[in-house]
Parts: C-alpha cells; structure tokens; sequence
C-alpha cells in the first residue's frame, strides 16, 4: 500500500510506531521496522544522550529499515538536554523523528538540515496548523481516544480526523484507537495517509515489558480506562487500578485546590515498577481506549500481516462490492 506518509518515510506499509514511555526500546522499533512500518525509539526513556545513541546504534543493528525517534519537549524541573539529544540523532543516522508535547521550533533547523523528517504529535487541528507553519513535514493527529495526553478538546476522531483533512495540506495520520485493518481503513477514509498505533503495539511478543502489562491490555475492556489530571489541564488517559482510583479520589477531594505534589505518589517515576516489573497497582500508566480491541499477543510481523490482509479485505471485497451493488 502506497501512501504520501509510506513514500515520505520509505517504509512499506502506513503504520507507526508511536513512542511510549518504557516500551518504546530497540527490541519494539527493530521488529516494527522490519515488518515494514516505521518502528520509534522512545527518546526520554533513555537516562542520557549517549544512552541514547547507544539504543538508536543497538537498533540499527537490529534492522537496515527507517527507524524514528520521539523526542517529547514537557515544562518539567529537571529538563533534558535537548541539544545534546538531538545531536545522538543526527549522528546516529536517524531520518525522522517524532515530535510531542511543546513547540519543536527551537530544534527544528538542525533537524531539517540534517534531513530529517519531523512529525509532530497534535490533539488539535489548531496544533496541527501550528505544526505545519513552523515546517514539520507531518502530523500525528490524536483523537480524545488515545492513551497518554488526549490534549483538552475532547474531540474524538470521528470528527478531528476529517476536520484535520479539510486544513491540513501536510499529509497527517490517524493515533488514538488505532488497532487493526479497520481502523487504518477508516483513518484512509477520513483523509489520513496511515495509522499511528501505542497500546496495539504493547501488547506483542517484541514489546519488551512485562507479561503482566500485556495481559491486562488483553484482559480490558474500553471502559477500563480512566482521564486524570484533568484540573491540572494536563488531561492523562491511564488503565484504571488501585493507584488510579487513589488519584481520583484525591481529585475530588481538592478540587481546584489539586496541585501536582498532591498526586506525586501516584504519577512519578512508577513505569519502570509497571513496565519492567509488572507492578500493575504502582501508579497511574497510559492506556487507550483500543485495550477493548486487544484481545491477543501476537508477534508484530504477524500483527502487521494481519492489518494489511485486512485492510485489503474491506477494501477490495466489502466496499467495491457495496459500491458495486445496484
């Protein structure tokens, strides 16, 4: 399938990887890229620059395929170091990058003249402007559904997606309840050029966490998320547990008088207890809606196979026989 998002990347089918905190390692983008979609480095992960330029170089031992790095920019107390991370980039042969959270202009010259392809993460179509005035090459458009910042809209991708297509002249793909042919067809449908997919890809054979995260994605349903931090207007959406329900708890006993410190316990520094240990109760951690479309652990070459077939399926039998019928 050949796409504006599949030829801009050099990449075989139009479905990314997006970067996700404590999942997105070599082991997941290697194993993406080779199936042919875009696998990402998660950038924020790693605990410094040249950890970092270790995993990109750990990954391209892995594949010869494009791999991507997302590079998240938060008003946080102790802030990366920005330059120095988009050098391990550049350096490592990275040729496109993923773009989250506050304006990517500052980094954005250095990106380009190394040739970099930049695709900026947006919860609005506004953002999404944004983005292509300042010269990112894409967007990743998230609808009120996806797992981690939905952004404070509240507009699902029923409406974001076709509304991104009417103002949009960069091409943009579809994140948040993205999971199999269906939703890449839908997402062509509303004018999308290929799918951006998180809690899909968790739960996999590659995604190097532990069983327990898998299995309580396979186990949700699309209710079992829950949005926190809402008062804080930095809106979380996070598989409900124990800690969650704490969180909320704590919410609706402050009010308008909730402050980050309030909730620390329950937000800070918990992934690496969640992902790599499998203490599912230890905090609050990202999770889509999609979780009630999960209902296995495949590989993701098989995963990948499985969504093109489909997505042909609908395409070739479902619809040009709907649209063939007199």
């Amino acid at each position: 399938m050949k796409t504006k998002i599949t030829e801009m990347l050099g990449i075989e089918h139009p479905i990314i990887q997006g970067g996700m905190h404590y999942v997105g390692f070599a082991e997941l983008a290697a194993a993406v890229s080779n199936a042919g979609g875009l696998g990402i480095i998660t950038g924020l992960t790693q605990k410094t620059p040249a950890d970092l330029a270790n995993e990109i170089a750990r990954c391209k031992d892995m594949t010869d395929k494009p791999i991507g790095v997302n590079v998240t920019f938060l008003p946080i107390v102790n802030t990366p170091d920005y330059p120095a991370i988009i050098k391990a980039i550049i350096k490592g042969g990275v040729k496109v990058v993923e773009t989250a959270g506050n304006n990517p202009s500052k980094v954005l010259p250095y990106l380009k003249d190394a040739g970099i392809k930049v695709i900026h993460k947006c919860t609005s179509v506004r953002h999404a402007l944004k983005a292509q005035s300042i010269g990112c090459d894409a967007a990743s458009i998230d609808g009120f559904e996806c797992g981690g910042h939905p952004g404070e809209d509240d507009i699902p991708n029923m409406i974001l997606l076709p509304r991104a297509a009417d103002e949009l002249e960069i091409p943009f793909v579809s994140s948040g309840g993205q999971a199999d042919g269906r939703s890449l067809v839908a997402s062509l449908a509303m004018g999308a050029e290929g799918m951006n997919m998180g809690t899909r890809f968790i739960a996999t054979k590659e995604a190097p966490v532990h069983e327990n995260v898998k299995q309580a994605i396979v186990n949700a349903s699309e209710l079992d998320t829950r949005l926190v931090m809402r008062s804080l207007r930095n809106t979380e959406r996070v598989m409900n547990n124990t800690a969650v329900e704490n969180l909320l708890e704590k919410e609706k006993e402050l009010g308008d008088k909730l402050t980050f410190e309030d909730i620390i316990e329950e937000v800070a520094g918990v992934y690496p207890r969640i992902m790599m240990e499998g203490d599912m109760d230890a905090g609050a951690w990202s999770c889509g809606m999609v979780a009630g479309l999960i209902n296995d652990i495949p590989t993701v070459q098989e995963l990948i196979d499985r969504i093109m077939l489909e997505a042909d399926e609908i395409i070739t039998d479902r619809l040009s026989g709907i649209v063939g019928r007199d």
